[in-house]
């Protein structure tokens, strides 16, 4: 059986069909399916402006986020690997990520510095979306999908703070949480439910932990999948709003 016969009959299989339910695009039907039934070429809308094409205009702000989100992910997953959530290991435990494990302190530091990267990348592009007017109708409510990105971004860069367990990081999430409790009505509680006790201890680190690799990143890939949805409902970039 010749290479082209065994393609030629995958593409008629059930399988093939099951995945992309239509045939080879070698004819305008065909093409036109492919592309409106195709999941990443779906992402983006049918009409775009051509001043939103310019690299000037966003900066690519939005997909450098992403892209920063998913070097977190994946060197925190690396991370995950050798890191103990515990107040005795925490602290050996990323020392010996730094001087034992190979490639380890570049896999922090990329973590490090992406995650700096990121709250600096977010904050820009809201700043530039208000810059354009890019809030204004109908994309306010992508708006406030963007302003709750940005806050669980603050806090994931702000969980992840006291993970190594060391001496910098006590004390600022002590001085953090302190500041958090004094907020109104819901200060208190606030503070009760991120430290897990009356002070910075393994209730907390197990809370900060979770918080960090579970919680919050979840929630950040449900809205961006959100956030993009919404881009291409609306239109594409918002580019003629001043």
């Amino acid at each position: 059986m010749t290479l082209a016969s065994l393609a030629a009959r995958l593409f008629q299989s059930r399988l093939w069909r099951s995945f992309f339910r239509h045939g080879w695009p070698d004819n305008p039907l065909d093409r036109s399916l492919a592309m409106t039934s195709n999941v990443f070429f779906h992402l983006h809308p049918v009409k775009v402006s051509h001043k939103s094409l310019r690299w000037s205009y966003s900066f690519g702000l939005g997909i450098i986020s992403c892209i920063l989100f998913g070097v977190l992910v994946w060197t925190g997953v690396l991370l995950m690997f050798y890191y103990v959530p515990s107040v005795e290991r925490a602290y050996p435990t990323m020392k010996e990520i730094q001087l034992s494990v190979p490639l380890g302190q570049f896999t922090r530091d990329m973590h490090r510095w992406s995650a700096h990267a990121m709250v600096l990348a977010v904050i820009l592009h809201l700043a530039r979306v208000f810059y354009v007017g890019a809030y204004k109708p109908p994309r306010e409510f992508n708006w406030i999908v963007g302003v709750v990105l940005l806050l669980l971004t603050l806090g994931a860069s702000f969980t992840g703070y006291l993970l190594p367990w060391d001496q910098l990081a006590y004390w600022a999430i002590t001085v953090g949480t302190n500041i958090a409790g004094y907020a109104p009505v819901a200060g208190p509680v606030m503070r009760e439910m991120l430290l897990g006790g009356a002070e910075v201890g393994q209730n907390a680190l197990i809370r900060f932990y979770t918080l960090h690799i579970a919680v919050l990143p979840l929630l950040i890939t449900m809205l961006v999948s959100l956030h993009v949805w919404r881009v291409r409902k609306d239109g594409g970039l918002a580019a003629n709003e001043t």
